[in-house]
């Protein structure tokens, strides 16, 4: 860099630190020093390595900046004032306000954010995804910026998210921690032990590059050098002083989420020089487009011919998916994600059918929900699967999806107690509660082959989180194969203008129900049966019509814990409904299952037919 360069960096880090101050004192709230940290980063960054055009955040080309640690929104939005997309208005008088889009934490409401962040941790797995895009699908020399805070440098997923970018050669991805010793409530785990750090991630697969976070000539060659789109990503390694240019708060603790008050703020930015507006021009990057197919160019169903099946043959729901994404996948923006388990979770049928098109997470749940993320972020329609249990070690991750406002599909088999003899360990029994609770989630639990497939099918179209759930075992084909399966709705198998009773079932459990009302019909019990497959949103229209006739007489039996699952959908639908009082009987596992047999283990969590029969007859001798 020539002195001229190096003094414009300079300049305009004096004014990141500044507008960072003022917007976080003039909101009252916010974090002011993490932002002060990396502002002579992300200068030089803007100046001279960044590649957009900031009239057209779409444009397929552009670099991607993800602020891991969100909490230092301050310079995110700084940076954004800098470049002219924000205003000195909207920084000083909307962050942190009701209704303003300078939210505390960055969002997608801006159209320059790719992904929510915030929760620690979560931005350069979310980054992981959007490189896998950029490298193996769009095909096009974007970079991958990421803005990482040293707390963050804890979590299991920082490493989860180094190891998977070592492991696909994400030399188009640069993670560039802010390592400024300083956390919430002291100093971190390293503080400036760069060594150390240089260690751990060489031994993830990536580049470390250690330098002065405060030199923006070892910034520049820093970022050069990490820029040079290797076969490796880089990690710049950053020392820093937390709150720098600022002699009162420097490197000093206490400091942390704390927006100085205005007689502080006042010194501060005299001490800085004072305020000033300085509006800068970024390289624009060079044209292209894609060479896949993501969400702007989608190939549409016309290709596709969904697999099906005869009525009355038993096909496992996990296998009618792997199956039936496979054909989804002639689409070119379906993406298929597994954590080492595609031969359970049938995901497997994509990389023999696309291999270019299915991307293997091993076990590391976090990175397979994140990277869902950061291709859904790209345009994609990513389906991520595992055994249903293990989205709970990634559930920060879906919930923070439902705040990116992405459309992702998860896809959990092995749910409930049906799995038998592996145990509780492996057996999901919160997942549908958990899922519901998502923002923007649709939750979805398939009874046979055909379901499966309408419903795979319709979750590659349907924005949001879509959570579907599979079963281990075979049972029998129920629908024909052109039955249309609609979001929202259920489907009645039995009914009849005289029904006594309904049994309300999805997965494995209608199929119980379904036994049951043979026998029950055998005690002339006129019996209506109700295929519950769309979970979240329910079909409140079949529940009430259900109530009217049947007196309120409802059993609704799941493969869950009682909370939150299908008996707690069921009763929210109907809680203001105009129909008779309700009189549920909700069979669900109520104790620690253990290991046993399918049949074993649905009779002793008492969600078993016989255990159905006897609800229905105390409900009508009630």
């Amino acid at each position: 860099m020539t002195e001229d360069q190096l003094d414009a960096a300079r300049q305009l880090a004096r004014q990141l630190r500044v507008d960072s101050i003022r917007c976080s004192t003039q909101a009252e709230s916010g974090h002011p020093t993490s932002s002060m940290s990396a502002a002579d980063l992300m200068a030089v960054l803007l100046l001279r390595h960044l590649r957009y055009d900031w009239d057209r955040p779409d444009l397929p080309t552009n670099d991607h900046v993800v602020f891991s640690k969100g909490h230092a929104s301050p310079l995110l939005y700084a940076m954004f004032r800098a470049v002219g997309v924000v205003t000195e208005e909207e920084l000083l008088k909307t962050y942190r306000q009701l209704g303003g889009r300078l939210q505390g934490h960055p969002t997608p409401v801006l159209p320059w954010v790719d992904v929510a962040t915030g929760s620690l941790g979560q931005g350069l797995p979310d980054a992981v995804g959007i490189a896998i895009a950029g490298k193996y699908l769009d095909k096009l020399p974007f970079h991958v910026w990421v803005l990482c805070g040293d707390s963050e440098m804890s979590e299991g997923s920082m490493w989860e998210a180094l190891d998977k970018g070592g492991y696909y050669g994400l030399g188009n991805l640069t993670a560039i921690v802010d390592v400024n010793r300083l956390g919430q409530r002291g100093p971190t785990e390293l503080q400036w032990d760069m060594d150390r750090y240089a260690a751990r991630v060489e031994a993830f697969g990536c580049r470390p590059i250690v330098i002065d976070g405060h030199d923006p000539g070892a910034i520049d060659r820093a970022l050069t050098e990490a820029g040079g789109d290797g076969d490796r990503p880089a990690v710049v390694l950053a020392r820093t002083l937390k709150g720098k240019g600022v002699a009162e708060v420097e490197d000093k603790e206490g400091w942390h989420g704390k927006p100085f008050p205005p007689d502080l703020a006042e010194r501060a930015i005299a001490e800085l020089g004072g305020t000033s507006d300085i509006l800068i021009a970024t390289r624009l990057p060079e044209p292209g487009r894609p060479a896949g197919s993501n969400g702007s160019a989608k190939d549409g169903d016309a290709q596709v011919t969904l697999p099906t099946w005869e009525r009355g043959e038993k096909v496992a729901t996990r296998r009618a998916y792997g199956d039936t994404l496979a054909a989804l996948a002639a689409r070119g923006d379906v993406v298929a994600l597994d954590g080492e388990v595609g031969n359970s979770t049938y995901a497997e049928e994509v990389k023999k059918a696309h291999p270019e098109r299915f991307f293997e997470m091993f076990i590391a749940e976090q990175q397979l929900v994140a990277a869902a993320v950061g291709l859904a972020a790209r345009g994609y329609t990513p389906f991520a699967s595992t055994f249903a249990a293990f989205f709970s070690r990634a559930y920060d991750f879906v919930r923070m999806a439902g705040i990116s406002q992405v459309d992702i599909r998860l896809v959990g088999s092995h749910a409930g107690v049906e799995i038998g003899a592996d145990g509780p360990s492996q057996m999901a029994l919160e997942d549908l509660a958990a899922m519901r609770a998502v923002h923007g989630s649709v939750v979805l639990y398939p009874s046979d082959a055909t379901s499966t497939a309408q419903l795979v099918r319709l979750a590659a179209d349907t924005p949001g989180i879509v959570y579907l759930r599979t079963t281990r075992g075979a049972y029998r084909v129920l629908y024909a194969a052109d039955e249309p399966f609609p979001i929202g709705g259920a489907k009645v198998l039995r009914a009849g203008d005289r029904d006594a009773v309904a049994l309300i079932g999805a997965g494995v459990t209608l199929h119980e129900c379904l036994a049951a009302a043979d026998d029950l019909d055998d005690e002339g019990v006129r019996t209506r049966v109700i295929d519950l497959y769309s979970v979240k949103p329910v079909d409140r229209e079949a529940l009430v019509d259900a109530c009217n006739v049947t007196g309120g007489r409802l059993v609704v039996v799941e493969d869950h814990y009682p909370q939150g699952g299908m008996g707690a959908a069921v009763m929210e639908a109907l809680a203001a409904a105009p129909v008779p009082p309700p009189r549920v009987a909700h069979l669900a596992v109520q104790g620690l299952p253990t290991s046993g047999t399918t049949t074993e283990l649905l009779d002793a969590a008492g969600i078993s037919a016989r255990h159905i029969v006897d609800a229905a007859r105390k409900l009508l001798a009630g």
